[in-house]
């Protein structure tokens, strides 16, 4: 391995900037390629980011794989080319951190786990929020019983996705593999799934894609393993954004709203409002460390495989009516 490692950007949009710009404060790493099929996000990638103007440029990620020495990839594509992307790096025997959705199909999920394990390579979902302080105490609060044990789950995510993505790729199934429930719901549904623990068994879901060729707005039930309710509202047809996470337990409830923090202690009349929580780090830090062997994935592919066999189960579901779907495993 080089005195750094060495990264290839495979997709330079918008999401890629912060991802480049993470890197650059990591010493022991750096960005020494990037792909993307427009020339023009290139060219603004490295009026914005200095330090990558002379690294080669590539419309075709293959092209950069054969030619250029790399120890990582990262994956900033619309969502349907990630699993090609990912699995072709992993042939190379690269690392790879990818943005999310990991993948847009549960066997994909499955494949790709299995050949990043026979590779001995880290695959790191870009999944921020499990770095972020309120959801690691959520996490924390919950793991360590205090909530006692998970009872019903509430969720609501909305945006005005419909309206802001409808001349883009995110609304092309082609490229999306799925709308909001896919996109930002994706977020909503991991970290859920990351903090409490839970794994769903069957979903009910109701979806609207109004004239889109995608999910817009969604209504999801869940029933968990160990007898856990959930509710999931997913609504890509909104004026602002706004999110809600309630999970109640039998020793309390957490509540989430927007960007705040309650912490009921018991069913008497301890609360904990909460703020100030410390980061600690982000995706891309994490990716380098668990590479050079100083951390673990706080973000695995796991995460992945749990989102979409949950987002997958919601899709069969709707499709079917709203009949009941039993969680693929």
């Amino acid at each position: 391995m080089a005195e750094q490692l060495r990264i290839g950007i495979i997709g330079c949009g918008g999401i890629t900037h912060g991802h480049v710009q993470n890197i650059a404060g990591i010493r022991e790493a750096r960005v020494v390629a990037l792909v993307d099929t427009d020339p023009q996000r290139i060219k603004d990638m490295k009026a914005r980011h200095p330090e990558t103007k002379d690294v080669p440029e590539f419309s075709d990620y293959r092209e950069m794989l054969k030619s250029v020495e790399l120890d990582a990839t990262e994956v900033h594509t619309p969502h349907t080319l990630h699993f090609e992307q990912i699995m072709d790096s992993l042939d190379k025997g690269l690392h790879v951190l990818t943005e999310k959705p990991m993948v847009c199909k549960v066997v994909h999920a499955k494949k790709l786990i299995e050949k990043a394990e026979q590779a001995k390579k880290v695959v790191l979902v870009s999944y921020q929020r499990h770095y972020q302080g309120p959801f690691r105490y959520i996490k924390q609060v919950i793991s360590s019983g205090q909530l006692g044990k998970v009872t019903f789950v509430s969720a609501l995510q909305c945006q005005d996705w419909y309206r802001a993505t409808k001349t883009l790729w995110r609304q092309k199934l082609s490229l999306s593999g799925g709308g909001q429930l896919n996109d930002s719901g994706s977020h909503l549904l991991d970290i859920i799934l990351w903090t409490t623990g839970l794994e769903p068994a069957e979903v009910t879901a109701f979806i609207d894609n109004l004239d889109s060729e995608v999910d817009i707005n969604s209504a999801v039930s869940v029933k968990f393993k160990g007898g856990a309710q959930g509710n999931i509202s997913v609504v890509g047809h909104a004026p602002t954004w706004w999110e809600d996470i309630t999970i109640w337990g039998t020793e309390g409830a957490l509540f989430y709203r927007n960007g705040t923090l309650r912490h009921h202690v018991g069913f008497g009349k301890e609360v904990h409002e909460l703020s100030g929580f410390p980061s600690v780090g982000n995706p891309d830090r994490n990716f380098v460390d668990a590479i050079l062997g100083r951390a673990q994935v706080e973000s695995p592919a796991t995460c992945g495989l749990r989102v979409i066999q949950l987002t997958e189960a919601a899709w069969k579901s709707a499709k079917l009516g709203g009949k009941p779907v039993k969680v693929t495993t």
